[in-house]
């Protein structure tokens, strides 16, 4: 049986980003005490990737206003992000760090290595400031995300952590009513 990642603690790994024209190196501390929003791709100069990296660059000042750092993430070395920042009008607009992972070790510890090919599948991670994964999507390599309804999800995330015993109903938005699980609702929704 297969154990969910579900508010499990990310596991330790280093790595070297390109972020804002340097090579950085980043770590699963730089994602402890804040929101935190892994993002895995299955390689750079490729067809749905761009888009989704140019949907969440579009929603990154948004993310920020919430407290929540990207960190987007693929197979390819930090060189190969620099390239392709520099070649591609829609990576270039990035301004979250992009994580090289050659090894495969961050793509193996949350679960989206593709062994036989050496790439990710596109997985979405949204992490806690205490290191716990709230949030687990995973798709197959044809199927694009959407920055919008991830930011919908960590407000649910957040809300959540700041409102103890209340949940957020499905397509729940902020300011719309939230619930508050007890004896009393069961089978009245």
């Amino acid at each position: 049986m297969t154990q969910s990642i579900i508010n499990t603690k990310i596991l330790p790994f280093e790595a070297t980003a390109y972020h804002r024209g340097e090579f950085v190196p980043v770590s699963d501390k730089d994602l402890a005490g804040k929101w935190a929003v892994v993002m895995f791709y299955p390689a750079d100069f490729t067809f749905v990737c761009p888009t989704e990296l140019g949907d969440m660059a579009d929603h990154y000042a948004k993310l920020q206003e919430m407290g929540v750092e990207v960190y987007s993430v693929s197979t390819d070395t930090h060189f190969t992000h620099k390239a392709w920042h520099d070649s591609s009008e829609t990576i270039g607009k990035i301004e979250f760090p992009m994580i090289g992972d050659p090894t495969g070790k961050i793509s193996r510890n949350f679960g989206v290595m593709i062994e036989e090919d050496g790439l990710a599948l596109r997985g979405t991670f949204v992490i806690n400031p205490e290191g716990e994964i709230k949030v687990a999507e995973i798709h197959d390599l044809g199927i694009g995300r959407s920055a919008k309804e991830l930011v919908r999800k960590i407000q649910a995330a957040q809300y959540v952590a700041e409102h103890d015993g209340e949940v957020c109903p499905a397509a729940w938005q902020p300011g719309e009513e939230t619930l508050a699980p007890s004896l009393d609702l069961v089978g009245k929704i």
